[in-house]
């Protein structure tokens, strides 16, 4: 945890670090629309220095990649600066502006037009994109993912998805943020990496349950940690709130709840960084 929060230091200046490092780029899709291979958009924070480093694809949650104001969330550039500190190349992959979403979060999933099946090939295509850079160590890539994200990399990394069977590339690990986790639970999932799913226990968005399950079915390739009196996005900073503009929870119409806690976030952050430097490492 030091090294990344001495790049950090002073907060906000190291966040414009990142930013003054960041590069938007376009990535090929996998699914297609009438025949034809449409683009995804990133934005690539390169780790400093030579030779071919380890890279992580960040995956967003149903909030999306960007804030109000159009820039990259507080928390994707936070990890992306953390990654770079560590000397690992970063990908923040753009799964909604390209097909016209700002958000899905406020959508009933039984009418969302981007589901996981869009996803899950986002993820995929992206770490094809990678392994195919000089700059990358195609051996040693990972993927990150909060929320619908960390659902995505539950799905991206289960062969028995047919396209996960298939795939060229792989990653060498994975993380989810309080993923929906019930898909996979159901379907079986047979982890191509070792997979770290990092839950809160007060979680009413996305339970706890179902990843806990998941782990203890999974003969050791997936591993949960959960926190307790944690709620949904508890490794971010703001205060606890309601959202009831989410329709769905434990307790669809009464709405979620969302907010930071302080010791989650500390703790998760430091096991994430070990499962993923146990793995990256040369």
């Amino acid at each position: 945890m030091k090294r990344w929060r001495a790049a950090l230091a002073a907060g906000a200046c190291g966040l414009a670090i990142a930013a003054s490092a960041q590069v938007q780029v376009k990535l090929p899709r996998l699914d297609r629309r009438d025949g034809a291979a449409l683009a995804l958009s990133g934005d690539w924070f390169a780790a400093p220095g030579t030779g071919a480093r380890p890279a992580i694809v960040l995956l967003h949650g149903c909030g999306g990649a960007y804030d109000a104001r159009g820039r990259l969330s507080a928390r994707l550039r936070e990890y992306a600066a953390m990654f770079n500190a560590e000397g690992w190349h970063a990908l923040v992959l753009d799964s909604l502006t390209l097909r016209g979403e700002r958000e899905l979060c406020t959508q009933k999933i039984g009418t969302r037009r981007i589901t996981q099946a869009e996803r899950r090939l986002d993820a995929l295509g992206a770490l094809q994109w990678l392994a195919a850079r000089s700059e990358v160590n195609a051996g040693r890539l990972a993927l990150v993912g909060w929320s619908n994200g960390g659902s995505t990399v539950l799905a991206a990394t289960n062969r028995r998805q047919r396209d996960v069977a298939a795939a060229a590339v792989t990653p060498r690990a994975a993380v989810a943020f309080y993923p929906g986790c019930d898909a996979e639970l159901a379907r079986g999932h047979d982890a191509t990496a070792p997979l770290l799913l990092l839950v809160g226990a007060s979680d009413d968005w996305t339970q706890a349950a179902p990843c806990i399950a998941l782990a203890e079915r999974s003969g050791g390739a997936v591993r949960s940690v959960v926190y307790p009196g944690a709620f949904h996005g508890f490794d971010g900073t703001a205060p606890l709130r309601v959202r009831r503009d989410v329709p769905g929870g434990v307790n669809p119409g009464q709405g979620v709840t969302t907010g930071g806690n302080a010791a989650a976030r500390e703790a998760a952050q430091r096991e994430m960084l070990a499962h993923l430097r146990a793995r990256l490492a040369p």
